[in-house]
Parts: structure tokens; C-alpha cells; sequence
């Protein structure tokens, strides 16, 4: 790999001194350049991707892309093929693409921490999020990207979460404060609430407050844009063709986005919209800041502190307003699902719940940020075991920006019968590592790999040896890993931390139809739980008072 860039490198130099030789020097150097091209071509063919096995494409145009964008758990279909073609193996995808499957946690462990450098997003991917987000951190790569990381880091560092504690805790009361209204306004009997809305204000507040020193009033019942915004934004996509024909063809062709559809249509005017309330939140700030009675560490403290810094350092306004877009459509989407996941597994499992109650119990009082990492082990377990089987981001998808060789902890089968340890990866290759698939594949966690357990994570054993392969946090890729990880992981941990010690001790959570009720995974910007049953995306939860 390093010898090919070399000789381009040599290559390109040498085309320099040629072009200011005699006709007799011409000669000889074309020849030395015929000479070094057929090189440099040998070695890149060396590096040509390694053909792997895998399932037949099911369309001609979309490979099995279509399969994927509508299964409602893509998880599962990995694993299915993963057992059947070994942890590294090839999808067909759009237009004959081909892209590599990664299982294997050497491998993965091998490809996050090159992430932004070596592996970048692809192509219709940036494009999408350019339009939608903006350029701001999850479309930077390399020292863009470490750039745009660097000016917000501090913010969620754990010195800066554990100052939020107190604001995390004021939110998630007045979640209580209300169910609490609720029922007695039911004459003390249970009511049915719907979780998934009241976690998506639960997680708008605290953000907005703790980051942006900016209370979006959502629990106080205040008319809110952005949760207008939002709720459009991430409401189920629409099935019509078009769109998502559209959609598939951009992975490959970005040009395709500038086609008409009517989600794009949608999708501009919300942009538009946010960026409007952003600049409403900036412009609060910065009369906070002139006032300097607000946290010197708060995200959009330290954003507006770096549109200001010199050249090397600087961020744009236009980078500023793609931060806060992502950061609240993070926290809204990806936060509120977990926190709904949590409670919906709380109220299919009352023997767990029961269990969890009980430590809560044992503790008195408000607990601080220490109390709340290592003071609660159940909860913890409660916690890791939801983030396990349900991440909120289902994939990890990649484009090789140099060619590499990829190492696998078990050998593969390749197409032409060959056995290999690693695979060759030309540069251009998709990289694709399923989440949903790793968290909860019985090769990697056991045969109870997809029973939530909590009790695995306070078992010596109960994170099997070949799950302490994986390198993400705690073992889990639903942060990812490498210079991508999730930036904002430890505030998500104890917003959903401090959510459940204040509402698992005060209240019973229960299916509204009994334990048999089934779920089913909707998709709007990623996938979220919806009651079978429900017109909308609703998750509707009998909650009573617990008396003890």
C-alpha cells in the first residue's frame, strides 16, 4: 500500500523533470515512465479487492438493497449470512456494487480507529447529510473533522456532564411531577401515557438546557417549534417509489439528489426552519455571554468561542448551525429511543423491573454523577444490556480512501474456493459493519444473544470471550469507535441513568395489553419502536404509583 503511493509520488516527479528534457532525454524518460506505470499497475493489482461470497442479488438494478431499506430488522438478515458465508462476506447493492460485510471483531477493531482517515463516508451519504444537516461534524473527515470535534469535546467530557447532573435531574422530575397529575386526576388509578412523546421532550429540555442554556419548555406544555421540526423530521418515510428509488440511486450517484422528490421537498423547508431556531438559540447566547452569567463549557459557549479563534481553529457559522442541527436531531432521536427502549423492556420484564426498583430504593436522595456511574449496578447492567440489543444506529457504512488489508480472526472462504486470513480491500471499496448484527450475534454473545439479560454484565462470565473482542465502549458498537465514536455518550448514559432511578422508584410500568404485546420498529430518520396497533408512532405504557 505505502509502496504504491511512493511510486506515484516518484511517478509524478518524474513527469515534472520530463517535461523540461531534451528530445533524446524525452525518450529514455517515457520509457522509465512505461516502466514504472506497469509497476505501480502490478502492485495496485495485488491490492484488488479479495472476492468474497455471498447472497445473490434479488435485483438487477438494486442488488439486495431494496431488502434491506424495508426489513425492520437488517440485524438479523446479516447474522443469517454470516452464518452462512463466514464473518467476512459480499452484498450486491445498486447498479452491481459490491459491498464488504465485516463481522469479525479483529477486523472491526482493525477499521475504527482509521475512520476519517483511511475509511471515509461515502459519497451519497455526504451528499444527503450536506443537504439535510449540513457540513458539520458526522460529514467531516480527516482534520475538518478533527477540528469540529475538538471545538465542542470539552462540553461532554465528564467534568462538563457532571456539572449537567443537576439539570439532567430538575427535567426528568418534572416528567414525574406530571405522571404523578395525571394520576391523581384518574383518582389514583393507573393512566396510559404515550413514553416515546415524553421521552423525546425529556431529552429536547435537558439538551437544550444543559448545552445550549436554552429551556425549549416542551414538559411545561409551551408551544415548540423545534419539536415541530423535529417530530416532521423524523416522522415514518414515506413508502412511495419514487423517493425511494431516489434514495438507493444517490448512494452511488450523489447528482441523483438533486432530482425532485417529495421528501427532499420536505426535507429543505425543515432545514430552513432549524436553521431559523438556531439562530434564535445563538443569538440568546451570545446576550448571555455579554451578561457572562452562563457556563463557559457549555456547547454553544465553546461553538461561538471557536467561530472566533484564529484561522487554523475557526469554525464557521455555517459549521456552527450544522453542529446544533445534528446535536439536537442526535439527542432527540437517538437519546429518546433508547430511554423509550428502556421502559418498554422494563414493562415486558416485571421481574427486572421489581429488581431494579429495589437497588433504586436502597439509595436515598438526588444521586450525583459518581453515585450514578458506579454506584447502581443493576442499573448500569440495565442500561448496558438495552444499549445492546438496541442501538439506535443499525450500521456502519464506509468507502476505503487507500487501499488496505483487513485481518480476520477466523479464516474465510473466498469466491473462487481460496481460504484467507485477510482480505484485500482496492481503494473505492464500501466497507459495511452491521450494529444490530454485532451487539447481538450468538456467535459473538452466546446463545442468549438476543434475550435481554441484564444480568450478563454482572456475571464473570457473563461477556463472553469473544465479546471482549469488540473494542467499542463496554464492548458495544452502538457508540461506534475511533475518532468517530459517539461524542456526546457519557451525557446519553446519565440522562437515561438518571431518567430510570427517578421513574422506575415512582412508578409501575406495564404493557398497556398485557406482556404479549407486540412491538414493531417504524423508520423515520432511524428506526424507532411503535405498539402494533397504533396509527402513528406511539408507545403507550399503563403507569400507576408505587406505594410500596
Amino acid at each position: 500500500m505505502e509502496g504504491a503511493s511512493t511510486l506515484v509520488r516518484i511517478y509524478k516527479t518524474f513527469q515534472a523533470l520530463v517535461r523540461s528534457a531534451s528530445v533524446i532525454d524525452l525518450a529514455a524518460g517515457l520509457a522509465a515512465i512505461l516502466a514504472l506505470r506497469t509497476t505501480i499497475q502490478a502492485i495496485r493489482k495485488k491490492f484488488r479487492t479479495t472476492k468474497l461470497r455471498g447472497p445473490k442479488s434479488s435485483s438487477l438494478l438494486f442488488g439486495v438493497g431494496k431488502e434491506l431499506s424495508r426489513s425492520p430488522d437488517t440485524g438479523a438478515m446479516f447474522e443469517a449470512w454470516s452464518k452462512e458465508y463466514g464473518v467476512a462476506y459480499a452484498i450486491p447493492m445498486i447498479c452491481g456494487q459490491k459491498r464488504i460485510i465485516l463481522c469479525d471483531p479483529k477486523a472491526i477493531a482493525y477499521l475504527f480507529p482509521k475512520d476519517t482517515w483511511s475509511y471515509v463516508g461515502i459519497p451519497g451519504h455526504k451528499a444527503s447529510q450536506a443537504r439535510t444537516i449540513g457540513k458539520g461534524l458526522i460529514w467531516a473527515e480527516e482534520e475538518s473533522h478533527r477540528r469540529q470535534r475538538r471545538s465542542i469535546g470539552p462540553s461532554f467530557n465528564s467534568t462538563a456532564v457532571r456539572k449537567s447532573i443537576p439539570a439532567i435531574h430538575k427535567t426528568v422530575d418534572k416528567v414525574k411531577v406530571a405522571w404523578e397529575a395525571s394520576i391523581d386526576v384518574n383518582q389514583g388509578r393507573s393512566v396510559v401515557l404515550d413514553v416515546q412523546k415524553w421521552m423525546n421532550f425529556v431529552s429536547l429540555d435537558s439538551f437544550g438546557i444543559a448545552g445550549f442554556s436554552y429551556d425549549f419548555g416542551s414538559l411545561d406544555g409551551k408551544p415548540n417549534a423545534m419539536i415541530s421540526v423535529l417530530d416532521t423530521l423524523g416522522a415514518p418515510s414515506s413508502q412511495n417509489v419514487w423517493d425511494n428509488s431516489v434514495f438507493l440511486l444517490a448512494l452511488v450517484f450523489p447528482i441523483v439528489l438533486n432530482v425532485p422528490t417529495s421528501r427532499g421537498k420536505i426535507l429543505a423547508k425543515l432545514r430552513a426552519r432549524l436553521s431559523e431556531i438556531c439562530d434564535v438559540i445563538i443569538d440568546e447566547a451570545v446576550k448571555e455571554k455579554e451578561r457572562a452569567s452562563d457556563d463557559k463549557t457549555s456547547t454553544i459557549n465553546l461553538l461561538l468561542k471557536a467561530e472566533g479563534e484564529g484561522s487554523s481553529q475557526r469554525i464557521t457559522r455555517e459549521e456552527v448551525l450544522a453542529q446544533m442541527r445534528i446535536l439536537f436531531i442526535a439527542s432527540y432521536e437517538t437519546t429518546s429511543i433508547t430511554m423509550t427502549w428502556a421502559l418498554l423492556e422494563l414493562a415486558r420484564h416485571p421481574d427486572i423491573q421489581t429488581k431494579l426498583r429495589e437497588e433504586l430504593l436502597s439509595f436515598g436522595g438526588e444521586p450525583s454523577y459518581d453515585q450514578l456511574t458506579t454506584g447502581f449496578p443493576y442499573l448500569d447492567a440495565v442500561v448496558q444490556e438495552t444499549l445492546r440489543i438496541h442501538p439506535a444506529a443499525p450500521d456502519f457504512i464506509r468507502q476505503a480512501d487507500e487501499d488496505d488489508v483487513i485481518p480476520l480472526s477466523e479464516p474465510v472462504q473466498t469466491a473462487s474456493g481460496e481460504v484467507v486470513d485477510s482480505i484485500a480491500i482496492e481503494r473505492g471499496t464500501v466497507i459495511g459493519i452491521s450494529i444490530s448484527c454485532v451487539n447481538c450475534s450468538e456467535a459473538i454473545w452466546g446463545p442468549d444473544a438476543k434475550i435481554f439479560r441484564p444480568e450478563r454484565w454482572l456475571e464473570a462470565d457473563g461477556v463472553t470471550r469473544k465479546a471482549q473482542e469488540v473494542k467499542g465502549y463496554r464492548h458495544l458498537l452502538t457508540f461506534g469507535d475511533g475518532p468517530r465514536s459517539c461524542i456526546g455518550k457519557l451525557f446519553a448514559i446519565a440522562e437515561i441513568k438518571m431518567l430510570l432511578a427517578v421513574l422506575v422508584k415512582n412508578f409501575v410500568l406495564e404493557m398497556r395489553d398485557g406482556p404479549d404485546t407486540k412491538v414493531e420498529m417504524v423508520m423515520g430518520i432511524i428506526l424507532r419502536p411503535k405498539i402494533a396497533g397504533e396509527d402513528v408512532i406511539k408507545v403507550p405504557l399503563r403507569i400507576r404509583q408505587y406505594k410500596g
